[in-house]
């Protein structure tokens, strides 16, 4: 039987982003710091670290935020970029301010683009994120394109045909399938994912994608009535449907 870790009250706080080790400390004393309802006024006591903590422990009277481990879906917006750098509007300003000092930090798993809004996968396990954007795991991403102009018919072969090689690389795209939904509007459901693929992909037909919107990760789907903007976290459950 796996033995339970444990952690130092003001070491596992600080990787959540709640402070220093010294400005945890300072909370512990004044009594911010509660588990199970009593309070932990030495930030240097070591606890048990197990999955029911955020349920057990309050910070400031407000639940414990989520443990390591965490999956996050958003509904992306436009305008917004996938890094935790760059000027402008990021996906990570809709995320507590805290969640940026997280250690291990909270990642996008693949990238959208800042023209590209849909389901955006955000999380802190580095084994997940590597699994889930693997070529080899095959996990679909479907797409809805709506385009400059009309599609001319021969767009679903060639996507399916595993021959369409992209502009400057040197190995062809593995099979896409395409659905149309109109004239100039399509799902376009791919497994891999290389830069601007799904833009650089109607390029190669002569077309130009006027909006791209991702709607679902593997057997993963926007939940019905988010707006954009708005962020959910997975449970275990919900995270197996992203390698259905």
């Amino acid at each position: 039987m796996a033995k339970t870790p444990t952690s130092r009250v003001d070491r596992l706080l600080s990787s959540m982003g709640y402070g220093s080790r010294t400005e945890i400390a300072r909370m512990a004393r004044r009594g911010a710091i509660s588990l199970d309802a009593v309070a932990l006024l030495d930030a240097t006591k070591r606890i048990p670290v197990t999955p029911d903590l955020s349920a057990r422990m309050e910070i400031g009277g407000e639940a414990l935020d989520p443990l390591a481990g965490m999956v996050i879906l958003l509904n992306k917006p436009l305008d917004m970029t996938c890094s935790h750098k760059e000027t402008g509007a990021l996906v990570h300003d809709v995320l507590p301010e805290r969640w940026r000092r997280r250690d291990p930090a909270i990642s996008t798993i693949g990238r959208l683009d800042k023209q590209t809004s849909g389901l955006l996968l955000l999380t802190d396990d580095g084994g997940l994120l590597h699994r889930v954007i693997s070529p080899k795991r095959h996990v679909a991403k479907i797409y809805r394109v709506n385009l400059a102009r009309p599609l001319d018919g021969t767009e679903g072969a060639l996507f399916a045909s595993g021959q369409l090689m992209l502009e400057g690389e040197d190995k062809p795209l593995a099979p896409a399938e395409l659905q149309v939904v109109s004239e100039a509007e399509a799902l376009l459901t791919v497994t891999e994912g290389r830069y601007h693929q799904v833009r650089r992909m109607f390029a190669a037909t002569g077309n130009h994608v006027d909006k791209l919107h991702r709607e679902r990760v593997g057997g993963l789907s926007l939940p019905d009535g988010m707006a954009p903007g708005q962020w959910k976290l997975l449970s275990d459950k919900e995270i197996a449907l992203i390698f259905q």
